[in-house]
């Protein structure tokens, strides 16, 4: 379940910066081209009426300097006739309608272009927003055990930098693919119908150009590798330290942070100077190559004028569609690094898109309905690395209504009994149970809504406080709100805030005290009625007057309820029905309160030494 505009109540969470284009070359470039094809397969007729308008648009554009050529050739003929003194001098009614002609030809051109811009924009838009919404429907099939080893700022860069990449390059990439691919073709055949020994020194300029770009594009790829692998990196740096920002001050990190900071931007820096400085190039040495061929144009159509072999307005012509020729060229080759640019981002978001996934539900899932709360484990066996197992053969049976307290150093595998509880991870052996039925028998969202949860870490997001109560049961009715707000022993407390209920938490939930987010979470929790609960450390941050009010809301909030308690403070869970004692993954003693104490046992020894501790300050 998600909310808007969330935010965790200790720290912020900033995105990566987006909008820069990444500059990584893809390992698979024809198999990532294919599957970003296959992806827009559903867009097929679309992208055919794209295609079929950029080269319309193309082609009423090409034909312009041939039409323009007669306009330059009467001209100069009519001044010829005007030098001779023959009768008749320049045809401007025969050049108003070659004008007439150009006009309606560009204006045509114009408006495929719309079109076609038009139509691609969409497309552009659609993919855009279906590749989002994958991402974020995949983050939440995802397992857990995959965010233990990802970067958040890395994932996040997919929804940011990496579809903002596939965005631009389809939206304005594509139409020009066509486009100067239609150019190129077009040019060529329209300058062979103007001379083709003039053509054949135009196209030798083309192999000359593409050796040249080639060059640069090879020795520039390392350098676009570079900068999106530091790019990533300063992107997760910036999003962890800003994320833990106070941290960081409390621990005076802050040199550490940007000693880290400035080395990966340092080398940032380097592979994008070098990688834009040779791109860069390729313009100006085309425009050269270019240059020296309209150089060897105006020597042979000069002398060809001269013989009479072709008229003045070719020659223009020529030159014009000589021009046009290098422009599609160079845009080719720029076109040639967004692809690639491109191709590694999709690369990126379809390698996350096929990251294996949790094991999926059953088609029958077990109604979460139909129960009660009692809770088995069963021989549990769990690592997080498979060849590390931090719980041993685990089992305990858990009566219905019951307060179980889970104790134990830290370490000792508390809270990841809770996680596999709630399925978050998958057992290697055995199986937990409730009332009989294996986990895997419930679907993972009937599951979970037989949970409430109180963590020490408290989760606020930036709304009212009515919003935030009603987070724990969506369709509440505000007398709903304020009676778990009573249960919670938090409605006086609210009641006294500016705006009381409609008071506006902010982004970090800084302007309500520790204890009082406390009582609001264990409001919410109240309101979603669960049949099981989980406490962790729920009163470990908090002063003793705030704890005795904490109390009394989760004794309101525990009647009736099976109870898993996790807790430092040994004081809190005296009246527990059992009390669970781990150590090293393992449950070394079980029982309750006073059984423990007169074993003198681990548990003893824990109480003891917190309780010494307690008198000594």
């Amino acid at each position: 379940m998600s909310a808007p505009n969330q935010k965790k109540s200790g720290g912020s969470m900033g995105g990566p910066m987006g909008g820069m284009p990444v500059g990584e070359k893809a390992k698979n470039f024809k198999g990532t081209v294919k599957k970003l094809l296959q992806y827009m397969g559903k867009y097929k007729i679309a992208l055919v009426i794209v295609v079929v308008l950029a080269v319309l648009s193309t082609v009423f554009n090409i034909v312009g300097p041939k039409i323009l050529g007669l306009v330059t050739t009467e001209i100069g003929e009519g001044i010829m006739r005007m030098i001779t003194g023959a009768e008749s001098g320049i045809n401007f009614v025969y050049i108003g309608k070659i004008a007439a002609v150009l006009l309606g030809l560009y204006l045509i051109s114009s408006g495929f272009g719309y079109l076609q811009g038009f139509v691609m924009t969409n497309i552009a838009m659609k993919v855009t927003y279906n590749l989002r919404k994958e991402i974020a429907d995949k983050v939440n099939r995802l397992p857990l055990k995959y965010f233990d080893k990802k970067n958040y700022g890395e994932v996040l860069s997919y929804v940011t930098n990496d579809v903002d990449v596939i965005s631009q390059s389809l939206n304005q990439s594509v139409s020009q693919i066509i486009t100067s691919v239609t150019s190129i073709i077009g040019i060529i055949i329209m300058m062979f119908t103007i001379s083709w020994q003039m053509t054949l020194i135009a196209l030798g300029v083309l192999p000359v150009s593409i050796i040249l770009i080639g060059t640069i594009m090879k020795k520039s790829q390392k350098y676009f590798k570079g900068y999106q692998e530091y790019l990533g990196h300063v992107n997760g740096h910036i999003e962890e330290m800003y994320g833990s920002h106070i941290l960081v001050k409390a621990f005076n990190g802050e040199k550490k942070s940007i000693e880290k900071f400035e080395v990966n931007n340092d080398e940032l820096y380097k592979s994008t100077w070098k990688s834009q400085f040779l791109s860069g190039l390729m313009m100006p040495i085309v425009m050269i190559v270019g240059n020296l061929g309209y150089v060897l144009i105006c020597i042979l159509g000069g002398s060809f004028a001269a013989a009479g072999k072709i008229a003045i307005g070719d020659i223009q012509a020529f030159i014009q569609y000589m021009r046009q020729f290098t422009q599609p060229i160079m845009q080719v080759a720029n076109i040639s690094n967004v692809l690639q640019q491109t191709a590694a981002a999709a690369e990126r978001v379809f390698e996350f898109l096929d990251e294996e996934e949790e094991e999926k539900d059953i088609e029958s899932p077990v109604s979460p309905e139909e129960i009660n709360g009692d809770v088995l484990f069963a021989h549990m066996h769990f690592g997080y690395n498979p060849e590390k197992i931090i719980i041993n053969d685990f089992s305990a049976v858990i009566g219905q209504g019951k307060k179980i307290a889970i104790v134990g150093p830290t370490g000792a595998g508390k809270t990841t009994i809770i996680k596999l509880l709630m399925r978050f991870y998958e057992l290697n052996e055995g199986a937990i149970l409730i009332d009989g039925y294996d986990l895997k028998q419930f679907s993972r969202n009937g599951l979970r809504s037989l949970f409430g949860m109180v963590l020490q870490d408290t989760w606020l997001y930036n709304g009212t406080v009515k919003e935030n109560i009603r987070y724990g049961k969506l369709d509440a009715t505000d007398e709903e709100v304020i009676s778990a707000a009573k249960a919670a022993q938090v409605d006086h407390f609210v009641r006294t805030l500016p705006d009381g209920y409609n008071m506006v938490l902010n982004e970090e939930a800084s302007n309500v005290s520790q204890g009082q987010k406390q009582l609001l979470t264990i409001a919410r929790a109240i309101l979603s009625d669960p049949k099981i609960l989980i406490l962790d450390e729920a009163t470990s941050s908090v002063d003793i007057r705030t704890e005795i009010l904490i109390q009394k809301a989760m004794d309101n909030l525990m009647k009736g309820r099976t109870s898993f308690v996790i807790a430092h403070r040994l004081s809190t869970i005296k009246n527990a029905d059992m009390i669970l004692v781990m150590d090293k993954g393992d449950i070394v003693e079980q029982g309750n309160h006073e059984e423990l104490i007169e074993k003198g046992g681990f548990y003893a020894n824990l109480y003891n030494s917190q309780f010494e501790r307690i008198s000594a300050e």
